[in-house]
């Protein structure tokens, strides 16, 4: 069975990536598909949804890999990615609104990245990850 801070490293990096492309998608639908601006995809209500998501879920797993691979820089990376994109929605305007989020998701992709990598080492036998063989072979 997975641990659940593998499961929550790779919901974190689908949801960064979900607001990625929200964020490049958005204009380029906006533009070319004039009846999906009903849609309302762009409010602001969207960004507070994603965050709402994005928090718990980065904040958990980047805790647990810090737990257990005592490595703080994968979990600062994710607290300054989680900083931009509070900044972004606390500061409403709409171009440094995007770049604030494409940043912070960009940091929060990363330390999720390098913190579920870490549990993918099959070598390292103090990783508690890697204890078991079931797990390796998943």
């Amino acid at each position: 069975m997975e641990s659940s801070q593998r499961v929550m490293d790779r919901m974190a990096i689908g949801l960064s990536v979900m607001c990625t492309a929200h964020c490049f998608a958005t204009p380029v639908i906006l533009a070319l598909l004039p009846s999906f601006a009903v849609l309302q995809i762009d409010s602001e209500q969207f960004h507070l949804w994603i965050l709402a998501a994005v928090l718990p879920t980065s904040l958990l797993a980047l805790s647990l890999g810090c737990k257990k691979h005592k490595r703080l820089r994968y979990m600062a990376c994710g607290v300054i990615g989680l900083a931009f994109m509070i900044c972004a929605v606390l500061l409403g305007h709409e171009i440094a609104e995007k770049a604030l989020t494409l940043i912070g998701s960009a940091f929060i992709a990363v330390a999720h990245w390098f913190n579920y990598q870490q549990c993918l080492k099959q070598n390292d036998e103090k990783c508690p990850c890697s204890g078991s063989k079931l797990d390796q072979m998943v």
